[in-house]
């Protein structure tokens, strides 16, 4: 549907403001827990720590962040549409490894979203404790998120409009709070040159653990991207220069801090203890506030990730709910309570925010790999200087394949968490993917203009009831000139179906985002009509409605009557009926398939639990939808055949 555009086109002071409720969310709650992580994770604490981690945090924010998301990947955009999704919609018809390296990534990107809201929200209600030491932090960051996820099936309304200032509000507290210390102390600036950062990784003790912690300074990098669309790749970059000094500022902050208290290092979060004594409640509302906005930005970018991978046919069809006008503002309530039980458990199991640092990090860094990879697809495709390619991906794989390694030694200690959601993602994609595929690969056509006469003997046909003045197939044939046999299957062999009108609907799923559109085709005039939607990635699939808009137009043009052929109804100008028939597609038992398509077919009969029917799925009036169960047929060849042995019958 056509709704109200929130992304911002130009540059504007209230386009930069929304920029950052709506893409900086991640990104600019880092320093909440990521210098606490490399305290946390390190045995030993001198200058060269703090040096070194600061130089490792610059440097993975310029090379990982600026270089190759805000500069590189967010050119790879898909008619102003960004994302791990968007990206393979302009590649994916090229091989099946394209659609593994998507599946990986999207997989580990919704694992992401279960961690980012628990740990981000325990992190800022973990701040209260300097005033009330004894306060139960795992209940009140339950009630908060909660209350979050409850309200998300309303959309985010007029609180969006808020989520902007907010930030605004906390990047300037990070940049206040880290030049208060910043001044005192500027030595700590040296840390810009990365040779600390080189020695720091070649020498100081159980640096590979450490940059496990440093990571965490870049995690929301990826959701970067995804929001391309809703932003705009200017107010994104411009808006980065802002949200880099402030965060740098803030991190800088920290460690000047703790330089001089090397001492009580361990005692508390340094981003807490850097803030006046009068200002720490308001710090940790303001931080809550902030954690709260950054958790909406992942779980509205979880539905994104899903909605996308619906209909790219990735994952299985589910319920999508629009609560707004706002464009690309979903909920999918499957999704949303799933995320709420995760996080719940997540909250629960770890207690405390520190613990939650060894389970964050690892499954966003494949998410990193995989995007790196297709990027060069994508950079391939448009013919971009090979030398340059393999340099990018020489650079980047290195970096992220670094952190991989560092963000392992945080398997047993709750990364294991992250990688079983992600396998579990990944299996039901895998599952449903392939298992279309395969079944595709038996989905024959044919040629209905080589003997339209058929058609109209069965509409004209009196000795056959008529099921309806309309009838209705959804196709899969691209070509305007085909159908696939199971439609022919079903209208002339499986009880004759009578029609006044055939009418076959196509649903041309493009890679563009944003299309919406669609074509008739008078195959044989007043008998057998075929409708392309060309619709984009992003358009929700309402069917029903959109079927009723064409007969208007055809109406109004003059094409069609939609008045009843019924004398008895025609005479009081009662409209035409319709009537759907909706096809299932079943392997039966007497073919065999090769083993590994077996498996695949398995996978996907288990994954068809999780989806609605298509009825259900293309916005279908339930009450005028007949469902029919149709064979795969398989050409095989019969090794042997039965032999008749009486011969009995009278000649």
């Amino acid at each position: 549907m056509n709704k109200q555009h929130t992304g911002i086109g130009k540059v504007t002071t209230a386009g930069l403001i929304i920029t950052l409720g709506i893409v900086f969310g991640d990104l600019g709650t880092s320093p909440l827990y990521t210098i606490k992580a490399v305290i946390n994770a390190s045995t030993v604490y001198n200058e060269f720590l703090i040096f070194g981690a600061l130089s490792c945090i610059f440097w993975t924010l310029t090379l990982q962040t600026t270089v190759k998301y805000v500069i590189i990947t967010l050119r790879a955009d898909n008619h102003g549409e960004g994302g791990i999704f968007a990206l393979f919609a302009l590649i994916r018809r090229k091989n099946n490894w394209v659609a593994i390296f998507t599946m990986i990534g999207g997989s580990a990107l919704l694992a992401d979203g279960v961690i980012t809201p628990a740990i981000t929200v325990t992190s800022a209600v973990e701040g209260l404790r300097l005033i009330y030491p004894n306060i139960l932090v795992v209940p009140v960051v339950i009630s908060i998120l909660s209350g979050l996820f409850f309200f998300q099936q309303f959309g985010t309304g007029f609180m969006g409009k808020a989520f902007g200032p907010v930030m605004l509000i906390w990047f300037s507290m990070l940049a206040i709070l880290g030049m208060n210390f910043l001044i005192q102390d500027s030595s700590v600036l040296a840390a810009l040159n990365p040779m600390y950062a080189i020695r720091f990784i070649s020498t100081f003790p159980n640096a590979v653990v450490l940059l496990g912690a440093v990571f965490l300074a870049t995690t929301g990098a990826e959701a970067l991207y995804s929001d391309l669309g809703h932003c705009g790749i200017k107010n994104i970059r411009i808006s980065w220069v802002f949200v880099k000094i402030t965060l740098l500022i803030n991190y800088f902050g920290q460690g000047a801090y703790l330089i001089h208290h090397l001492d009580t290092i361990t005692s508390a979060n340094p981003f807490y203890v850097i803030m006046p004594q009068w200002f720490i409640l308001p710090g940790v509302l303001i931080a809550t506030a902030a954690s709260i906005i950054a958790s909406q930005a992942l779980i509205s970018g979880s539905y994104t990730i899903i909605s996308e991978a619906v209909s790219l046919n990735i994952w299985p069809k589910v319920r999508i709910s629009y609560p707004t006008d706002i464009k690309g503002q979903v909920y999918i309530p499957f999704v949303n309570w799933f995320l709420w039980i995760a996080c719940t458990f997540v909250v629960i199991y770890f207690g405390e925010s520190s613990r939650m640092e060894a389970a964050y990090g690892l499954s966003i860094t494949i998410t990193m790999i995989m995007t790196t990879l297709l990027l060069s697809f994508h950079l391939r495709l448009r013919r971009m200087n090979p030398f340059l390619i393999s340099l990018m991906l020489i650079v980047f794989l290195s970096i992220e394949g670094t952190f991989l390694y560092a963000n392992l030694h945080k398997f047993t200690n709750g990364g294991w968490l992250t990688i079983a959601l992600a396998i579990v993602f990944f299996t039901v994609m895998y599952g449903w993917y392939f298992g279309r595929k395969i079944k595709n690969q038996y989905i024959s056509f044919v040629n209905f203009k080589s003997d339209p006469d058929i058609f109209k003997a069965l509409s004209s046909d009196t000795s056959v009831p008529k099921i309806a003045t309309n009838l209705v197939y959804i196709t899969k044939a691209n070509r305007v000139d085909q159908i696939e046999s199971k439609i022919m299957y079903s209208i002339f062999n499986k009880h004759p179906k009578r029609a006044a009108t055939y009418w076959f609907l196509h649903i041309d799923s493009l890679e563009t985002p944003n299309t919406f559109e669609y074509v008739v085709h008078h195959m044989i005039p007043g008998v057998l009509i075929k409708v392309d939607f060309r619709l984009g990635f992003k358009i929700e699939r309402k069917i029903n409605l959109y079927f009723k808009e064409v007969i208007e137009d055809l109406v109004k043009s003059g094409e069609i009557s939609m008045v009843s052929q019924y004398e008895s109804l025609k005479a009081h100008s009662i409209p035409a009926d319709f009537l759907y028939i909706n096809l299932d597609r079943v392997l039966i038992s007497d073919y065999k398939l090769p083993p590994l398509k077996i498996f695949i077919m398995t996978l996907h009969n288990f994954v068809r639990r999780l989806s609605i029917n298509d009825v259900k799925a293309l916005g279908l009036d339930s009450s005028n939808v007949i469902e029919e169960k149709v064979p795969i047929v398989i050409d095989q060849q019969i090794k042997k055949r039965i032999v008749r042995v009486n011969k009995d019958f009278p000649i």
